[in-house]
């Protein structure tokens, strides 16, 4: 078994190294020590392994991990592209080794490195998509994939023709629809609406995007909870009336076809249309007073 005499780091700098890559100086330094710490036979990984199963063995757990950091380096690499730190795509990308050693299984006879990429990617990726623009691009799992894939699909980065867009859709197993959508989303780009330069003469998108006040957050609530009063307030008013006057304000006012005529609930109640007039005004008054 390899002695951990034999690591470049001392114990104190282990955990660092792990959950914080920027912690041995630069990045670079950091990829450096990694890539010298030794590779793990199949007999060394196994049995470490099974020290960390059977008997929760911590040292065995960080050789495991030390041995694949060169792994998440390689990975992490492969991420670039999407702007974000090196030393942070590391950094999560231990925390998925970390997850993968805890769940790995010596007896399944399949080698750590491959069981470990997919725990180490899984990170990366949710790390990607939470931090790579304020607002989400991607939430569900069709959007997942196209995030991660229109990139290098998109043959020199132009807009998608309709027939890419039908062949990428097959490809990825997604609806045409959700391969737009994801195209729109990853050409944007955020803006901020306060202004970010120290000239007081230049405008910012909250100076032009005011509606007079007719949008302001009061207003709209103080508007919605005058709505639901007047909802509830005629519901209740209702409630007050006979079956046959409640019938008749209904049929009269609140339709969307612009309601009965007198001489239609006359001929509906077998009385004349005076009547019907006379039971809507009686109705009418009864509810004036109770909502005043």
């Amino acid at each position: 078994m390899t002695n951990s005499a034999a690591l470049t780091l001392q114990p104190s700098q282990l955990a660092m190294a792990i959950s914080n890559p920027g912690s041995l100086g630069t990045i670079e330094a950091y990829i450096t020590t990694v890539n010298r710490l030794p590779v793990l036979s199949a007999e060394q990984e196994m049995t470490l392994a099974r020290r960390l199963r059977d008997n929760e063995d911590i040292a065995a757990a960080r050789e495991l991990v030390l041995s694949h950091l060169r792994l998440v380096v390689s990975v992490a690499r492969q991420y670039l592209g999407y702007g974000l730190p090196h030393a942070d795509l590391i950094q999560e990308g231990n925390v998925g080794l970390m997850k993968a050693v805890k769940r790995f299984d010596p007896e399944r006879g399949v080698r750590l490195v491959s069981f470990a990429v997919h725990w180490i990617k899984a990170e990366i990726h949710e790390y990607v998509v939470r931090n790579w623009r304020m607002v989400k691009v991607a939430t569900t799992k069709a959007q997942r994939k196209l995030f991660f894939n229109l990139r290098s699909m998109r043959p020199d980065g132009q807009t998608l023709d309709t027939d890419q867009v039908a062949d990428i859709a097959a490809t990825l197993k997604v609806s045409p629809e959700d391969v737009r959508e994801m195209e729109v989303r990853m050409s944007g780009r955020e803006l901020s609406l306060e202004n970010q330069d120290e000239d007081d003469e230049s405008y910012a998108p909250i100076a032009y995007l005011s509606d007079e006040g007719r949008s302001d957050p009061s207003q709209v609530l103080e508007r919605h909870a005058n709505d639901v009063r007047q909802a509830s307030g005629l519901t209740h008013a209702l409630e007050l009336l006979d079956e046959r006057s409640r019938r008749i304000v209904e049929a009269r006012w609140l339709q969307d076809d612009g309601g009965a005529t007198l001489h239609d609930l006359a001929a509906e109640f077998g009385v004349s249309a005076e009547r019907i007039r006379q039971i809507e005004v009686a109705a009418m008054k009864k509810m004036r007073s109770h909502l005043s």
